[in-house]
């Protein structure tokens, strides 16, 4: 078995609660499409269900205060700081299907800094919740000017959205792309091309 716990227990070995609510909506799912959750292969099935979901939506349940912690430093440095390619996972609250892809944010530093491993905390903490794309991409980008207060903010989010690729027009090769920019990203074409670059992607002249 791939859960090292008892079946009638709600706490799994990664620390992931399943809330007896969403079990039973998971049970419900399995008898609504035709299943019976009694045969074997599912008989775990409504727990695992209620440990991804608990996990998946996390992000609701996360201060992002508390994330960012005393991980914000004075520095005298005033050139981009950008982490790109950061993997995320999240949920469309119009299909309750997954999108994912990838994030790169940058920042000008105004005498503040942030450690680099609160970045990716904090793209995580906002994707797992419902969302759509537009909406996370703006949420970051606020998140990160509300702490830093610096010069400017990018972030750029290119995503796959299974609600496209499985159902409706089934383009699984099709990929959304959004972008967030702020002060003087949004004002310098300079300081836009230069991000941009960094991020690996090109400008039209």
């Amino acid at each position: 078995m791939s859960d090292a716990t008892s079946p009638n227990d709600n706490t799994f070995d990664n620390g992931t609660i399943a809330p007896p609510e969403l079990i039973e909506i998971g049970r419900a799912i399995l008898q609504a499409i035709g299943e019976d959750p009694a045969r074997q292969g599912l008989q775990r099935t409504p727990e695992r269900f209620a440990r991804a979901w608990n996990s998946l939506t996390n992000g609701r349940r996360l201060d992002i205060d508390e994330l960012v912690n005393d991980a914000i430093f004075t520095e005298a440095y005033d050139e981009i700081v950008a982490v790109k390619n950061i993997n995320f996972f999240s949920i469309c609250e119009h299909h309750l299907l997954p999108f994912f892809g990838t994030c790169s944010v940058a920042y000008i530093p105004q005498g503040r800094v942030i450690g680099l491993s609160k970045i990716p905390r904090i793209v995580d903490a906002f994707s797992r919740r419902l969302q759509i794309q537009e909406r996370l991409t703006r949420q970051i980008a606020e998140c990160i000017g509300e702490h830093l207060r610096p010069l400017g903010v990018a972030v750029v989010m290119e995503a796959f959205h299974l609600c496209m690729a499985m159902r409706g027009v089934e383009k699984p090769t099709a990929k959304t792309m959004t972008s967030e920019l702020t002060g003087i990203f949004k004002q310098s074409a300079k300081s836009r091309s230069e991000v941009m670059t960094l991020f690996g992607m090109k400008l039209g002249e």
